[in-house]
Formats: C-alpha cells, structure tokens, sequence
C-alpha cells in the first residue's frame, strides 16, 4: 500500500512565489490608490508599462527586485513595505519608522533617549572602563588608577592579542577588519566574565560596533578621556609611532574628522574627563574624584 507521497520541493516553492506576488500586487494597487496615482500616471513615473502593473496588481506578475524598487520609488513607499509581513498601513512599527525617519535631529534623539533601555547599575558591578582616541591617556590613566584603587587593569587589545597568539598588527592582516571585531567581542564577553571590579582599556575604534559597544555601555561604568586633537597627535608621536604624520600631510585634519564622527558616540559615556594640559598624575587626581562623586565602585 503506498504511503502518503512527500511533499514536492518545487510545488512548495512556486505557492510561496505566487502567494508573495499577490501580496506584492495587492500592497502596490492600494498605495496607488492611497497616493490617488493613476496607473499610466505610476507606470510613467516608474518605466513599467500599464500592461505589466495590471498583471502586478492583479498577482499574476513575477516582478524583480529592481522593478520593484522603481515602482517603491515612484509611490514613494520603502520597497520594503511592499513585501514585508506587516502591513505597513496597519503596522505600529511602520509607522513609527516612518515617522522617526521624517522627524527633526533633536525630536530623534530625544525618542531614542525614551526608548533606550536603561543598563541596571548592578549589571555594570565595580568595572570602570576608558574609552576615547588613541592618545588621550587610557592606558597611562589606567593602568594608574587601578594601581591606586588596587583593582586589576587590563587593556583589551593586550587580551585580544592573547587570545590571537600574535601581535595586533598581525590579528589585522591575518584576520581583517571583520575578525578583529569579533575577537575584540569575544575579549570583552571573557573579561566580564572573571572580573567583578576593574578597569579597563579599549581601543578608540570599539564604539563603532554597536552590538560590542551597547555591551561594553551596560557591563562597564564608562568615562570618555578626551583631550585636543594637538594633544592626542604629539603623545601617539611621544609614545615612538610617527605613522600618523608619516607621509601624510593631511593626518591632522583626519585626525579631527575622526573626532567629530564619534563625538556623539564617545558621549554616550557615563562621565567624561578632558585631559588637556594636564600632566598624569593631575589626571589621575582628577578621575579618582569623578570615579568617587559618580559612585562607580559603590554600585
């Protein structure tokens, strides 16, 4: 006796296909009508003929993703609306995106302020972690601090380097942009993990992976050292490495662009400290009274 026949792979895939050009079709004749676009007046504005938006609308069309996104285009709808699950009529987060997208600077930042999720003072435990551009005094001010405090100081690209088996320039060439930043994600979930209270150094570049950087803001008690963009050249050349100037005439303006990109990001820090003109031991003094008026290591 034959047993019930195993579903056929392709015939599964053509009902997908067609159930996806009707609702492609369906979310396209109503945003024309919406918009009160009549199809010639949409089938000229977007380069497909009347012919093929009829049998678009009416399901029967196997549209491309660029025919698509010109007819998105021409109803000045995200070609992601025409085919995603929800609908983006009915849709709160829809709506919500699309309103989020048309609202002033201060208006979005004040909505991502709201609906930013609050770390719990807990979760961060005893940990204090640097952050800012090279230069402004992270490993000098941490390794400091800790000492002082009697907390152990770790810089993350040393871990990183660890857990590599080789040195950060050669992480960089063997692994990539990519690689780094996963092991720079896997360094600091290891360092969460076994210590309680700390201080930490990162590398300026961390804030720019926001899955590693929203980690490090909710785990760590975090001060943004910063200092002029004179100061950070002259201490990174202090330091022996003159690949910033070398051959690059235009290292001070890059230097200054890269600051102005992560400003908003380096805010998102608890505290911040400016170092300018300030000789180490002064710094120290200084981030000793922040770290105890912010109540870091009583939390």
């Amino acid at each position: 006796m034959d047993g019930p026949k195993p579903p056929n792979p392709a015939q599964s895939e053509d009902a997908g296909s067609q159930n996806l050009s009707a609702l492609v079709g369906a979310r396209v004749r109503r945003a024309r009508q919406i918009r009160g676009i009549p199809r010639r007046v949409l089938s000229e504005s977007s380069g497909v003929s009347p012919r093929y938006l009829a049998q678009l609308e009416a399901g029967a069309g196997n549209i491309s993703i660029g025919v698509l996104q010109r007819i998105a285009r021409a109803l000045d709808y995200k070609a992601e609306w025409l085919i995603g699950e929800d609908d983006p009529w009915d849709s709160d987060a829809w709506q919500m995106q699309e309103l989020f997208r048309k609202a002033s600077d201060d208006v979005r930042e004040s909505v991502i302020q709201v609906l930013r999720p609050r770390p719990d003072d807990d979760a961060r435990a005893q940990r204090v972690c640097l952050i800012g551009l090279r230069g402004a005094g992270k490993s000098t001010l941490g390794a400091m601090l800790g000492a002082s405090l009697g907390l152990p100081f770790v810089e993350l690209t040393a871990r990183i380097e660890e857990m590599a088996g080789m040195p950060l320039s050669e992480v960089m060439a063997f692994y990539g942009q990519e690689g780094y930043r996963n092991l720079e994600a896997q360094a600091l979930d290891r360092v969460i993990t076994e210590h309680d209270r700390m201080v930490l150094a990162v590398a300026g570049g961390i804030v720019s992976e926001p899955s590693t950087y929203t980690t490090l803001l909710s785990r760590f008690h975090t001060v943004w050292l910063r200092t002029s963009p004179t100061e950070h050249m002259e201490r990174v050349r202090a330091q022996g490495d003159e690949r910033p100037m070398a051959g690059n005439p235009r290292a001070m303006e890059q230097l200054k662009c890269i600051l102005a990109s992560r400003e908003a990001l380096y805010g998102r820090a608890n505290a911040q400290m400016d170092t300018s003109g300030r000789t180490p031991e002064a710094s120290l003094k200084d981030l000793r009274n922040l770290v105890d008026e912010h109540g870091f290591l009583t939390k």
